[in-house]
């Protein structure tokens, strides 16, 4: 996924209220850009760092750019727009480069289902059946490991999503949790125990009714963002 036009870079001053950070710029100017992470960020920006945004020119939008690239603590570059994480699954996807998941013949996004009356981020129609496909995005990285977890923060909604997605799979329906990590510098995935414990519980009991996990890293830079290699999935604390 290309940015188009190119990024905008800035330093980072401080993100606040959830939605906003004021930023520098080189000529010494400051801004206030849309954050577009409802997430803690642990972990994955830095007062005085480098962030990459984009700009916009609606003049019915109050700020004039949004956060897209953070530089982290540990010098990683991480993907801070989770709206993007679907957009390169789906870009993954059409392109074949998630091995598990090619040779689909239909896609549809945003698709109801379940007893929760959750939304699927995508069906994919198979011959010979549907399979349902979760996207995450993954940001939170540690010093000193090439190990990545999720979540951030607790999310009560992510394990009703392995809750819909375990349902899905007792009943025989094939139903995928996908990390797409958005982060550099990355070897390998895994729950964060230690932040959202029934989250890691719920993603344990998933896979045990059939639900598949994948993991995909991604290539990041100011120009582009790309799915480019399957990561292991270490669910064992």
């Amino acid at each position: 996924m290309r940015f188009s036009p190119e990024l905008e870079c800035g330093r980072l001053l401080r993100r606040y209220k959830r939605f906003l950070a004021d930023i520098e710029l080189a000529n010494g100017e400051q801004i206030t850009i849309h954050c577009p992470n409802t997430g803690s960020m642990l972990n994955c920006m830095v007062e005085g760092g480098q962030v990459w945004f984009s700009r916009s020119n609606d003049p019915k939008r109050k700020l004039p750019g949004t956060w897209e690239i953070s530089e982290t603590p540990q010098g990683r570059l991480a993907c801070v727009n989770t709206g993007r994480a679907n957009a390169l699954v789906e870009e993954a996807l059409l392109a074949g480069r998630i091995a598990e998941l090619a040779g689909f013949t239909g896609l549809k996004r945003e698709v109801p289902y379940g007893e929760e009356r959750s939304r699927i981020d995508f069906r994919l129609d198979f011959d010979q059946g549907p399979a349902y496909v979760e996207v995450k995005s993954v940001t939170l990285g540690f010093p000193g490991s090439t190990v990545a977890a999720f979540p951030d923060a607790v999310t009560q909604r992510g394990a009703k999503h392995l809750r819909e997605l375990a349902a899905l799979a007792r009943q025989g329906v094939r139903a995928v949790q996908l990390y797409c990590v958005n982060l550099s510098g990355i070897d390998a995935v895994r729950p964060a125990q230690e932040i959202d414990a029934a989250y890691a519980a719920a993603l344990r009991a998933a896979v045990a009714d059939g639900v598949e996990v994948l993991a995909y890293g991604t290539r990041i830079d100011a120009e582009e963002v790309i799915i480019d290699r399957a990561l292991p999935v270490l669910l064992t604390p």
